[in-house]
């Protein structure tokens, strides 16, 4: 079955009005939900005060979004304002030397926020992987960055590096993990790329560069080495292309505008207090308790691709083509395209996943990647019992799609498929790919929220509401999932339109009888009858 097998428009409008209508009704139940319990006492700690003309608290649960966008808003808007002052000033007047302006004011920058000590220990975690990076081992390179990344995860390494951290302050854990952790991950980009490079070695000033560069430092998203290499270091024209700054100036004025209408459903919604309310969940209904599940994964998405937005909209100001926001949940229906940061899963993969799965054809290889990324990924989001169930799911679910497609290429499948037309077999795919999309759901929900929420959800979806809530919104989802290939489709015919047929010939002319045109030719015409005429 090809992507741009398309369906009868009335069935997508029939499908787009069943979607809106589920959508606004489990808003609805949520909503409700919310206003009726924002006194409990469970909701002190996280359910705030919110806009005074408002007249509403606000969900300020996550910590991570309130730091960006109210605590610490002013300090991030000066770092950053700061860096495109720089950048521009030095742009005009010695382009050539700008990546060295942005290393410079990047370890100022770190050193006013975290002090020099904190410096000092980042400094020695770039010589320490620089150095084995000369050896070229690729494997070498891998287990002392890894093990670098792991005493940053582990006591008693931890406490004895976050000690030399002076001064308390409340941004300081956030921006003690991110910084360091990030800066493992850049140097284990730049020895492997080392380790690639045929003539010589990269210089250590190349490393400091890239591992300085503010946007990136403290928050990320990862850029590996050899992108930032060409499109930095080595970028003499500093030309943009037509329209380039009305995109940019377009994408920064849509991520303001997604922060208020977050802020906006942060006020209405609880959607991130209430799961930690197991009382409060047991008695709320199936259809706000599945939107509820739903929703935590659009936020987090939502979150990650403003974040993410505001960095790439400053280094895009800098020449750089970052790595893209992730992909939205909502479009998500198999494990090969999950992923909630963009920068993280083109390191695994170009690393990890697709040196060891080659054109993942393979079963044993594609069983051998799937365990090494997913277990650099642990390892990346911190060992706890959470993470492994989250990375063991995840990692069943990528190498169960492969089976499962080897299997359905097999006899008499394909013979099946082929009997019938394109449009059905994208109905069959679609109710198949309905349950992997709850699937990839509750995993992830797992990791987002706890193991009894995504527990609490299963039972109801699956058991306790069978048959009428299973069944109804598995056709929702259904819907859902119709409505994602047909924008893929849509898409594929963009990317790869189909040939034009050439034009029918044109028919041959019709031959004349030589004879009759000579006898015609030969007989006499009546004056008086052409006269009349």
């Amino acid at each position: 079955m090809g992507v741009k097998a398309a369906l009868p428009r009335y069935e997508l409008y029939f499908y787009n009005v069943v979607l809106c209508m589920a959508m606004l009704w489990a808003a609805r139940w949520i909503s409700d939900v919310s206003s009726s319990n924002s006194n409990r006492k469970t909701f002190k700690t996280s359910v705030q005060t919110g806009w005074y003309y408002s007249g509403r608290k606000m969900d300020a649960a996550d910590v991570e979004w309130m730091m960006w966008f109210s605590t610490f808003r002013e300090h991030i808007i000066f770092a950053l304002s700061g860096h495109v002052i720089f950048a521009k000033i030095c742009t005009l007047l010695a382009p050539q030397y700008r990546s060295l302006v942005f290393m410079v004011y990047g370890m100022l920058a770190v050193f006013t926020s975290m002090g020099w000590a904190y410096v000092t220990l980042i400094l020695s975690h770039c010589v320490l992987l620089y150095s084995i990076s000369l050896v070229k081992l690729r494997w070498l390179c891998f287990a002392a960055g890894l093990t670098t990344l792991a005493t940053f995860k582990m006591e008693p390494f931890i406490s004895w590096q976050a000690g030399f951290v002076i001064g308390s302050f409340e941004l300081r854990p956030l921006l003690f993990y991110g910084g360091c952790g990030f800066t493992i991950m850049r140097c284990l980009s730049f020895a492997l790329e080392n380790c690639e490079r045929k003539d010589g070695n990269y210089s250590i000033l190349e490393l400091l560069k890239y591992n300085f560069y503010l946007p990136f430092f403290y928050f990320g998203p990862i850029m590996t080495f050899d992108k930032f290499y060409i499109q930095q270091a080595n970028n003499p024209t500093l030309t943009r292309k037509d329209g380039e700054m009305w995109n940019i100036s377009i994408q920064a004025l849509l991520n303001l505008g997604v922060i208020i209408i977050v802020a906006v459903i942060l006020h209405f919604m609880y959607i991130l207090t209430i799961p930690s309310d197991m009382k409060l969940l047991k008695h709320i209904s199936d259809w706000a308790l599945v939107g509820l599940a739903y929703l935590n994964l659009v936020y987090d998405w939502v979150k990650a691709a403003v974040m993410f937005g505001v960095i790439n909209t400053v280094s895009r100001l800098d020449h750089l083509d970052p790595p893209k926001p992730p992909k939205c949940i909502t479009m998500l229906y198999v494990f090969s395209e999950t992923h909630f940061d963009r920068g993280i899963n083109d390191f695994l993969c170009n690393y990890v996943y697709n040196y060891l799965g080659g054109k993942h054809d393979n079963v044993l290889d594609e069983l051998i990647a799937s365990l090494c990324t997913f277990g650099i990924t642990a390892l990346w989001l911190g060992p706890s019992w959470v993470v492994f169930i989250w990375a063991f799911l995840n990692c069943f679910g990528l190498n169960f799609e492969l089976w499962t497609a080897k299997f359905f290429t097999m006899e008499p499948f394909i013979s099946i498929e082929m009997a019938i037309s394109e449009s059905m077999s994208r109905r069959i795919r679609a109710v198949f790919n309905t349950f992997n999309f709850w699937t990839i759901v509750l995993y992830n929900v797992l990791a987002l929220n706890s193991l009894e929420f995504a527990k609490l959800v299963a039972m109801r979806l699956f058991l306790k509401g069978f048959p009428f809530t299973t069944i109804t919104v598995m056709f929702v989802t259904y819907c859902l999932i119709q409505l994602i290939k047909e924008r893929e489709r849509r898409q594929a015919l963009i990317d790869d339109p189909d040939p034009i047929p050439p034009p029918a010939p044109a028919p041959a002319p019709t031959p004349t009888d030589p004879s009759s045109t000579r006898t015609d030719a030969a007989q006499p015409v009546d004056p008086n009858k052409q006269k009349a005429e």
